[in-house]
């Protein structure tokens, strides 16, 4: 492709404070070289005009199908609710559009893997949202643990809140409590970490987990009912990650008034920790101490500031805008280096295979 702006559609995109528009839009906005928001289609026409004024957006879409049919779209981006995914992306690839789509790829493993092999066959650039793999922290942790900062890792655990999953919630995101919408704590905010965590240390080999509910209802603040719950608020995973090392992670509902990110890195010449204010990993500042070899205190480990130079201060969105950022060079220089709809596929399979040992302790999950 040449070097003329990539022109983009947004399926879901609300004025206000809705994911698309606090966190997409301010990104595409950051990199005006690369990017043109054309676009929107929401679930009606209505919708869309709305958007599409409170914007500047030249088109507003009848329909998502009119969007990814579009000559004036080479971008398709894709942040609804996970329930929809499929059903909006797989269109975007038969037009042959490139799809940027938020994780999760797909509501479990098998439309994953039809979307990302639908992908393969299109030769599209297509572009899943797990931001923490980008965020300049984690890309600097990565680093130390490759040049031997730790030394051989010996183990490392993790703990995190959720943030929703907890007593209470609202009516637009009562859905994330009823786990046939694939959007529970286990597969968002601990499967974001889980990307980061990937990364850095490597894949997972044996494990053992539970997934336990110990809140059964939900309350309702904009409404005031009540209502089921059938996601799991506290996810407990360990064994072994496939260079040996052990590992143990602890996931809970809510907001601890005490620890709610906590991922450590024991090694056989140092450690390294990692903290935030959120479970949600790739939402917050992380934090990087460490101490190796004959040090006894834990010291700042933070990466250079040319790390976040040319960047949005905002860690939403400049994490964000570095996923643009390798999607523009991806679709210009034929490279694969955003995550892909492939990687989506292998987190998935990690979190089915959670969900399978989970399965088997307890199978009334």
């Amino acid at each position: 492709m040449s070097n003329k702006r990539i022109r983009v559609g947004v399926i879901g995109l609300n004025p206000g404070i809705h994911w698309a528009a606090s966190a997409h839009m301010p990104a595409l906005a950051a990199l005006p070289d690369d990017y043109e928001v054309v676009g929107v289609a929401n679930t009606s026409l209505a919708s869309a005009g709305r958007a599409a004024q409170a914007f500047g957006l030249p088109h507003a879409f009848e329909s998502a199908q009119a969007l990814v049919d579009s000559p004036d779209i080479d971008l398709v981006v894709v942040t609804v609710k996970v329930p929809h995914h499929h059903a909006l992306v797989m269109p975007a690839l038969k037009a042959g559009k490139h799809v940027y789509c938020e994780w999760p790829l797909g509501n479990g493993l098998a439309e994953a893997r039809e979307l990302a092999d639908l992908a393969e066959a299109r030769g599209v650039v297509a572009a899943v949202g797990t931001q923490m793999r980008v965020a300049p922290e984690i890309e600097h942790l990565r680093d130390l643990i490759a040049s031997g900062y730790v030394g051989e890792v010996l183990s490392t655990t993790l703990v995190g809140s959720g943030g929703q999953w907890g007593g209470q919630t609202d009516a637009a995101h009562a859905y994330l409590d009823d786990r046939r919408n694939g959007a529970t704590m286990l597969s968002i905010p601990l499967g974001h970490t889980l990307a980061g965590f990937r990364d850095v240390l490597g894949d997972f080999g044996s494990l053992s987990a539970r997934l336990i509910n110990r809140r059964k209802t939900a309350h309702i603040t904009d409404t005031g009912e009540t209502i089921p719950r059938t996601t799991p608020d506290q996810v407990l995973v360990h064994g072994a990650l496939e260079s040996g090392a052990a590992f143990s992670i602890h996931y809970r509902g809510g907001v601890s008034r005490g620890i709610n990110l906590l991922w450590e890195i024991n090694g056989s010449k140092g450690v390294i920790q990692v903290t935030g204010a959120s479970g949600h990993a790739q939402m917050v500042q992380l934090s990087v101490r460490g101490a190796t070899g004959a040090a006894t205190e834990l010291a700042p480990l933070m990466p250079p500031t040319s790390a976040h130079e040319g960047w949005p201060d905002d860690v939403v969105v400049g994490n964000v805008a570095r996923i643009y950022g390798l999607i523009a060079r991806d679709i210009r220089d034929g490279t694969r280096s955003a995550p892909s709809f492939r990687d989506a596929v292998a987190l998935h399979e990690t979190l089915e295979a959670i969900e399978r040992s989970a399965a088997a302790a307890d199978p009334s999950i």
